[in-house]
């Protein structure tokens, strides 16, 4: 053709260019995504967008995208998106979400999935009065790790399930679990698992007042964590149970030592909620041993302002109290303070006992310089209900508290004096029983000579 020039000719090696080219490009879907994960983190704070969080999310997570960026972005859209049900109190949907993403965890590493699964079970914690769900959940999740034979993962789940049936008060179940658990994980020697299922078996049997297998519980968990690297959080929870344990046996000096090492260790771990709880029962120690005058001392100091709050109160009017000999502000600060004492098994344990000593102390000082006196006298004296009173007295003169007897009729107290034994029949039956021991002692010997 007149006017027209060759087209001149391709260089060599185009097609190579090409492909290199293209593999130094991002993916055009992979960086789709990453937009998507940005634009749902922007709007996922914004209340009237939270639907539409909700959908890009999921399209992050439904995308049939595979490779190493896209299994990071699809991990962090679950996180943010089981976040986002658990803010809203959505426990359903996150159950959904759970077994929504299991085709997805056969392209991820095991350890991957372990941590998901547990991530999302305790963001199901984080929203209130969902136990019987919790529990649901776990049943439900470890039935599926059996039909992938994920053995791991169901132990942990396992150990979880009996912390929740614990906490449901099923000490039974929670006991049976344990045992098939503690035989498997025994055999495989998984040291973190056995600390953590031996701390549930020490407070199953702690919630059930067997203090002596609670303390060989926390003794094999102890022993356990001693040959691994024991992370904060596990530690303060065995500082805790030991703590807990001491204080049932009314060891409180070195019950406070240990919740001491408890509240430094939940410090560390930034465990908020665990700390107070820690310095409540610090302050419960210092109560219990008679130096009420220090818990203010704990409460204005630098963990006390740091924790301030309902609970660091509660104990100051318990230590207020106690400091007076006030029944009547002792029964005041339980009412006010229930949440955080009688709804606290040990607080409310150790107060009761508390209780007990001094409405018993305040009786026997008042009826001490009387041999009669009215009932409505001493109620009105320590300001507490007739029946109230009358009750303690009974119970006072059936455990030889003081002598005395309670005539209703009149509605009075009659004390009398306590009666001077004679030491000398006592003293003689001790000197019969101990010839009798060395005659015996003799006799026996005698008898090996002769034979």
């Amino acid at each position: 053709l007149v006017g027209c020039s060759a087209p001149s000719p391709l260089p060599r090696r185009t097609g190579a260019r090409l492909t290199q080219r293209r593999a130094a490009m991002p993916d055009s879907m992979d960086v789709d995504l990453g937009e998507t994960y940005a634009t749902a983190e922007a709007v996922e704070g914004d209340k009237a967008k939270y639907s539409e969080a909700v959908r890009l999310y999921l399209s992050i997570i439904d995308s049939e995208r595979e490779g190493e960026e896209v299994s990071k972005l699809k991990e962090q859209a679950i996180y943010k998106l089981g976040a986002l049900y658990a803010k809203c109190h959505e426990p359903t949907k996150l159950r959904e979400l759970l077994r929504n993403i299991r085709p997805f965890f056969a392209a991820i590493p095991k350890a991957k999935t372990a941590k998901i699964v547990r991530s999302l079970i305790d963001l199901v914690a984080e929203i209130p009065d969902t136990l019987d769900f919790q529990v649901e959940l776990c049943t439900d999740s470890i039935e599926w790790c059996r039909e992938e034979k994920r053995s791991f993962l169901r132990q942990r789940i396992e150990s979880r399930l009996a912390a929740l049936y614990l906490q449901g008060g099923q000490y039974t179940k929670a006991l049976d679990l344990l045992a098939t658990l503690l035989r498997e994980v025994k055999r495989l020697d998984d040291k973190p698992l056995l600390v953590e299922i031996h701390l549930v078996e020490s407070r199953t049997h702690h919630a059930l007042r067997n203090v002596p297998k609670a303390k060989a519980s926390l003794t094999s968990a102890r022993t356990a964590a001693n040959s691994i690297y024991c992370p904060p959080t596990l530690q303060a929870q065995i500082d805790l149970m030991a703590g807990t344990l001491h204080a049932e046996e009314k060891d409180y000096k070195t019950a406070f030592s240990y919740f001491y090492e408890a509240f430094e260790n939940s410090e560390a771990s930034s465990n908020s909620d665990q700390s107070v709880l820690c310095l409540k029962y610090m302050l419960l120690c210092k109560v219990m041993t008679d130096s009420s005058d220090e818990v203010n001392a704990i409460i204005t100091g630098k963990a006390g302002i740091r924790h301030a709050g309902e609970a660091m109160e509660a104990m100051r009017a318990v230590a207020a109290a106690h400091q007076k000999r006030s029944l009547k502000d002792f029964e005041a600060a339980i009412a006010t303070y229930a949440k955080h004492l009688r709804d606290d098994p040990l607080v409310n344990h150790h107060l009761e006992a508390l209780y007990d000593i001094l409405l018993q102390s305040n009786i026997c000082r008042i009826i001490e310089p009387f041999s009669r006196v009215e009932i409505s006298h001493i109620s009105g004296l320590i300001d507490l209900p007739l029946e109230k009173v009358e009750t303690k007295l009974s119970q006072m003169i059936l455990d030889r508290k003081f002598h005395g007897i309670l005539d209703q009729g009149a509605g009075c107290l009659v004390a009398f004096e306590e009666d001077q034994q004679e030491q000398t029949y006592d003293a003689t039956l001790q000197t019969l029983t101990n010839m009798s021991a060395v005659v015996d002692s003799l006799y026996r010997k005698a008898q090996k000579i002769t034979a």
